[in-house]
């Protein structure tokens, strides 16, 4: 990565520099991040959302029965309580996609294993371990996305 200082006035009498670091890697590489980036935001977001709506699917049905006997709430709230822990990985992903990646890749595994337990939803369990993998390679290319912007320090004129 190429890096280029330029000076910038931030007030009376302060000069900041900055480091942009120019993204050199190939635009399909670019264009990866950007999709996986936008699916893996909005994607938890808007099943986590409709775990309290309902208007996509009923997704009280893909919970293991074996679970839900040893839940100490209804299936329903269970599902409200999953819905949250998604909408928090969505904004992971939005705020840090290089650990947001892992978090959902791991959020998926786990859906993965309580799908398999229902033989009736193993297509849908093989759909997300695809899922999974997705997260897994916005993580590893977010690791290496050139920071933006970074301010090196104030400097007094």
């Amino acid at each position: 990565m190429f890096r280029s200082r330029r000076r910038h006035r931030a007030a009376v009498g302060t000069w900041r520099f900055a480091l942009h670091e120019i993204d050199h890697r190939p635009k399909g590489e670019r264009d990866a991040f950007k999709l996986l980036y936008a699916g893996f935001v909005a994607a938890p977001i808007i099943a986590g959302f409709d775990k309290f709506t309902d208007k996509l699917g009923n997704w009280d049905r893909y919970l293991s029965d074996d679970v839900v006997e040893k839940l100490p709430v209804e299936r329903h709230t269970f599902m409200q309580g999953v819905g949250l822990i998604e909408i928090a990985a969505g904004m992971l992903v939005a705020a840090k996609p290089r650990w947001g990646g892992y978090v959902v890749g791991a959020w998926l595994a786990g859906i993965v294993a309580n799908l398999w337990t229902k033989p009736e939803y193993r297509d849908i369990a093989l759909r997300d371990i695809g899922l999974a993998l997705g997260a897994l390679a916005l993580a590893r290319i977010a690791a290496d996305q050139p920071t933006a912007h970074r301010h090196v320090g104030d400097l007094a004129a």
